[in-house]
């Protein structure tokens, strides 16, 4: 008799399981996707200087509010995916040729350079030296992206290819790329220098590369000859707090370190 009263109420409790799982998926969803962050213009650091306020002029983007694209664009981790992975929808492939530079400890140091499409809007020669990000080369997408764009308005593109990065190109000595070594880029550096003597050269480095190019450019007064400014996209200033950082579980922070350490023993294993 209990059982038969008791029957009635077991639909009422399923429907509150669902809700809640509901409930709870939504939660997930809208945490994932970062769908309460609000849109701002972003936050600029900098002393007021002939510089900053041309670079300001010129570009408006700098000072306007953000607007991602709907639903997935708040979530660096679904950006990251798709674009870091996929990449854009028909990605260019611009065409350049490979250069091979030998070192003085034996190692090739290997570029790949990008001759432009159309005039500088300035009529003058300008190079871009460019530093790829940690165990990338010049066929990674958004290298290819950005080469093709810098050709089509007027910019010759020097890439370098980090050592042993590039899965068809052998050591030829016992190291591969590090963190602090400007060496391959020096020496990238030095051919267009030499082979274009007339030429400007803006110094560009992603993530790892602006470290590489930072570095480079204060080791010696000499190395910011013919250069007219150094652009540094998404660089990790400190390696230790940065470390402190791949540590923890929030935001999923600590999968990348996993990632990232995963594809660096791919490399190196691919040499031994």
């Amino acid at each position: 008799m209990s059982a038969i009263l008791e029957t009635p109420e077991l639909p009422a409790v399923f429907d509150g399981v669902k809700l809640a799982a509901v409930a709870a998926v939504l939660y997930v969803i809208v945490r994932c996707l970062n769908l309460k962050s609000p849109t701002a213009p972003p936050e600029l650091i900098y002393q007021d200087s002939a510089l900053s306020r041309f670079l300001l002029k010129s570009c408006p983007l700098l000072t306007k509010e953000y607007i991602p694209p709907l639903i997935w664009g708040k979530s660096g981790h679904i950006q990251t995916a798709l674009y870091g992975k996929m990449g854009r929808v028909r990605s260019p492939h611009p065409y350049g040729l490979r250069k091979y530079l030998t070192m003085p400890d034996g190692a090739t140091a290997t570029f790949d350079l990008f001759e432009p499409q159309s005039e500088h809007c300035t009529g003058e020669d300008v190079t871009m030296v460019i530093c790829p990000g940690i165990a990338n080369h010049s066929e990674k997408q958004y290298i290819r992206t950005f080469v093709d764009y810098a050709q089509k308005n007027g910019y010759r593109c020097a890439v370098l290819n980090h050592l042993g990065a590039l899965p068809n190109i052998e050591l030829t000595s016992p190291r591969m790329f590090t963190y602090g070594c400007t060496w391959e880029f020096s020496a990238m550096v030095n051919y267009i220098k030499k082979t274009y003597p007339q030429t400007q050269l803006v110094v560009v480095g992603f993530s790892l590369g602006g470290n590489i190019v930072c570095k480079y450019l204060g080791e010696n007064q000499a190395n910011q000859e013919q250069v007219l400014c150094c652009v540094s996209v998404c660089q990790g200033y400190s390696a230790l707090r940065a470390q402190e950082t791949f540590m923890q579980w929030d935001q999923c922070r600590r999968f990348y370190n996993f990632l990232m350490a995963d594809n660096m023993k791919k490399i190196i294993l691919s040499h031994r």
